[in-house]
């Protein structure tokens, strides 16, 4: 029986030997696609290929992609755990072809790789296809030996491909197996079973012929070149293969599954009872890679999806006993499963570890109150005589505890309860409106529609890395508002991309000026944000040239960048990575993994490292070589960036080795002087370091100085004798405020025996009130104290006015409290109400505060006739 392991080797192979180029899964977390909250298909990678934006290193390619299907069209969460074969982190393998071969090819290929290589038997396969796709349903009878019959033809909701709303799209064609057994009440009738829920037959994989763009109008358009994408999900093949009738039984999972029956003593089984923990094993691997590739648990977006995930997957411990963090002590199992394929969970286990366990540990501290919350609504909902959870109560378990709508859903139907996913979704869309439109995800599908094209041939070759200025001509352009879009044959600009901002500058010709605002890619494509500041743009040479200026400041910024994330890791630890960066003229920002803040020593040992490195004046070494060299040699890979099998280096010395594509000092004495300006924390395990470098570094420095000589000055002091003289001072201040609030407060005791003076009997209980003059609430309720000790009996109402607003305090002795009961909390709310406010507190004392100063002293006066209503 063949492992996993081999098999996926074998899939790569066969391909490899058809002149395949292998090529590394993409990340799951795709920071360069604005459209995918996750990758979800081998696919994802080469949309830019597809769509004609981006030239394919070769025109043939096989890997196994790690995907992750929990949101959109896409989502397979609800089923994980139920059935034998649905996930949420799976391995897609593919092969593809861009432009080159197409169906034939890709059915004969499949034929072979199942029949030959791994002895499927033919008899148990089926081929669906489109049902307008006549050249395909051809093909299987033609370049195979199926069964005629068993070639089934399907319609646009199971045999057309769509990666989402929009983009890249084609007619498919799936191989499905049945696996035999008479469980099924349609037998063994094809018609019936595939491309159904009838577990008998199963499907394997999917031929994608890529030949339309669907836009956001729904309207499809011929791509460029007709493309091959094939998608075989691992676990299921191995399952076949295995002879397992789960997933969930392979050496993919057993030995997850082991681990979690030791963790909590509760044996495995294959039916309803070890749904927790295949939902475990499942979500610890979506959680293991998620997180290595750079997501983090949040409140929104995928760092939303992951907290779900996360949340889903300690519920199910629960049910097992493990009531304490225990999903982060699985992460080194899926590094010994998977870490040879993948070797970035190996390298980033501790961190995967600390990331889950603060997770797991903050979802702890509430989720035993929630249960017993939700307990309390679900008898509620059965006593009322309903089956439906309120979405009010859903929406309360969401905001107040973090239990998210599935995680409720699935401890109600536990409970025999449904809920109001409806309610809840209005009062979300209530709240989150805002946000859920930050995070609403549109697909630009970057078609040459609209663009006045003045010749055709390549563009975007980029010269920027060895010139700031060079000849040209525009390939084309289009007017976006005030803005020209600008795309010329070459250029000398550098498009944003890892972090560095594009540049400034001029494209010019003869007869035109355009300003040059920004740059961004597009593909392969390098688009000039312009401005037309005279002429009218015409096909003629131009010399585009860039701001050296602030192209110098970026690039200081820039290898400083380099020089802090080595310095973070010598200091701090190996397990610090990047996660996210902005380098400008003005400064750089650098985002990294560590969870706790840094202390002062930690970051003047850290400054001082760079500025060392850059006193040393090393040189910058660069080198274009292979990915795979480049990460033996100790390169590391910056967060966000995409790698192809050719990557270029930056080395400066023996300090710092990364893999960038971006613009960089010459030597690192270029840097000049190197500040850390902050350091804080942006997300759960995530810091941020803000710094300067070169003349903003030494502007700053200058500033500072003299300030230190004005303080010097003013102080007539030494520099070493600042801080004692600055402390000495702000000591004696501290002490004369403190002694001037006693004076206020002394003097406002004072006044109290005139306040008492005016004191009312309302019925038989003795009422007075009056203003004071406090800076706080607790000076306020410490002259009521006094007030009440002098009062001995009655009710006292104090007022104030601090912080712009009238505040209150109202005290009630223990005889009145008792003898009439009067309570000072009822008092205050109605004085809060007069006030534009609200109040409460204890029967003795309590306090209100409102909006309107001006209604002081009006509602201070009707406190007896308040007291009297209230008597009556």
């Amino acid at each position: 029986m063949s492992t996993a392991k081999e098999i996926r080797n074998q899939f790569i192979q066969f391909f490899r030997d058809r002149d395949h180029k292998f090529v590394r899964s993409a990340g799951v977390v795709p920071f360069d696609d604005p459209t995918l909250l996750f990758t979800n298909a081998g696919m994802n990678q080469f949309k830019g290929i597809f769509l004609g934006n981006e030239t394919p290193d070769g025109k043939r390619a096989v890997n196994s992609q790690k995907c992750i299907r929990v949101s959109g069209k896409h989502n397979d969460l609800e089923e994980v755990g139920k059935d034998t074969y649905h996930h949420t982190f799976f391995e897609m393998l593919g092969n593809w072809s861009f432009g080159d071969y197409y169906k034939k090819e890709a059915i004969a290929w499949a034929w072979e790789l199942f029949t030959g290589v791994w002895g499927i038997p033919k008899d148990k396969l089926y081929a669906t296809v489109y049902q307008d796709d006549d050249e395909a349903f051809g093909l299987w009878t033609e370049v195979t030996d199926i069964a005629p019959n068993h070639v089934l033809r399907f319609g646009e909701k199971d045999n057309f491909w769509e990666m989402g709303e929009t983009g890249p799209c084609g007619p498919c064609s799936e191989l499905h197996v049945d696996i035999g057994g008479d469980e099924d009440i349609h037998g063994s009738d094809p018609e019936r079973g595939v491309n159904t829920d009838n577990a008998r037959f199963i499907e394997l994989w999917n031929l994608v012929f890529i030949q339309y763009n669907r836009d956001a109008e729904g309207i499809l358009t011929e791509l460029p070149h007709k493309h091959v994408d094939t998608g075989a999900g691992l676990e299921r093949i191995v399952a076949y293969l295995q002879g397992k009738d789960s997933n969930y039984d392979t050496d993919l999972f057993t030995p997850l599954i082991e681990e979690i029956a030791d963790a909590s003593g509760v044996t495995y089984h294959g039916d309803e009872r070890g749904m927790p923990h295949r939902v475990i094993a499942d979500h610890l691997r979506m959680l293991t890679f998620s997180i290595a590739d750079g997501a983090l648990p949040a409140n929104d977006g995928r760092g939303y999806v992951l907290r779900r995930i996360l949340r889903r997957a300690a519920r199910f411990g629960r049910n097992l006993g493990m009531n304490e963090p225990f999903i982060y002590n699985l992460v080194p199992k899926v590094v010994e499963v998977m870490g040879e394929a993948y070797p970035e969970i190996g390298e980033r286990a501790g961190y995967i570890q600390r990331v889950i366990r603060s997770e797991e540990e903050s979802f702890g501290a509430t989720l035993d109150r929630g249960l017993q919350i939700f307990t309390s609504m679900a008898e509620a909902t059965r006593q009322q005589g309903e089956t439906i959870l309120a979405g009010e109560d859903v929406f309360k378990l969401y905001d107040t505890y973090g239990f998210p709508v599935d995680l409720t859903r699935l401890i109600a139907e536990e409970e025999g309860l449904d809920i109001d996913e409806s309610g809840f979704e209005r009062l979300m869309d209530e709240q989150r409106a805002k946000a859920r439109d930050q995070h609403r995800f549109k697909h630009d599908s970057g078609s040459d529609e609209n663009w006045t094209v003045f010749s055709e041939g390549e563009d975007s070759l980029f010269l920027g890395y060895t010139h700031a200025r060079a000849d040209g001509r525009i390939r084309r352009y289009r007017i976006d508002g005030e803005a020209y879009l600008v795309i010329l044959d070459q250029t000398p600009f550098y498009a944003e991309s890892g972090g560095q901002v594009g540049d400034n500058g001029t494209i010019r010709s003869a007869h035109f000026t355009l300003e040059v605002g920004d740059v961004q890619k597009d593909g392969d494509r390098f688009i000039h944000h312009c401005i037309l500041v005279e002429g009218v743009i015409a096909d003629e040479p131009v010399i585009a040239e860039v701001d050296e200026g602030r192209r110098n400041a970026i690039r200081r910024n820039h290898s400083a960048t380099h020089l802090l994330h080595a310095a973070l890791r010598n200091v701090l630890g190996t397990h610090v990575k990047q996660a996210g960066s902005l380098v400008d003229e003005h400064h750089l920002r650098f985002d990294f993994n560590h969870f706790e803040r840094i202390d002062p020593e930690d970051l003047e040992r850290i400054e001082t490292q760079v500025n060392r490195e850059i006193r040393r004046n090393v040189d910058a070494h660069v080198r274009q070589q292979d990915f795979d060299s480049a990460r033996e040699a100790g390169a590391l890979a910056f967060f966000g960036e995409k790698y192809g099998d050719e990557v270029r280096t930056i080395q400066f010395g023996d300090f710092s080795h990364e893999l960038c594509g971006g613009i960089h000092v010459d030597a690192t004495g270029d840097i000049g002087y190197f500040r850390i300006r902050s350091e804080s924390g942006i997300a759960a395990g995530v810091r941020r370091i803000e710094a300067i470098t070169g003349a903003v570094a030494e502007s700053v420095a200058r500033e500072e100085h003299q300030v230190i000589q004005s303080m010097r000055q003013l102080l007539n002091s030494d520099t070493s004798e600042l801080i004692e003289k600055i402390s000495t001072l702000l000591d004696e201040r501290k002490r004369l405020e403190k002694d001037v609030r006693k004076l206020q407060l002394s003097q406002s005791a004072e006044g109290l025996d005139a306040i008492l003076e005016q004191a009312k009997v309302v019925g038989d209980v003795r009422v007075v009130s009056g203003s004071v003059t406090v800076d706080n609430m607790d000076e306020l309720k410490q002259i009521a104290d006094e007030l009440g000790a002098k009062l001995d009996s009655g009710v006292g109402v104090l007022g104030s006015v601090f912080n712009d607003a009238p505040y209150v305090v109202c005290i009630v002795s223990e005889d009145v409290i008792a003898k009439r009961k009067l309570k000072a909390g009822l008092i205050v709310r109605e004085l809060g109400k007069r006030l534009g406010g609200g109040g409460g507190g204890k029967p003795h004392m309590a306090t209100a505060g409102g909006k309107d100063p001006g209604k002081l002293t009006t509602v201070l006066e009707q406190v007896p006739e308040i007291i009297g209503g209230m008597l009556a």
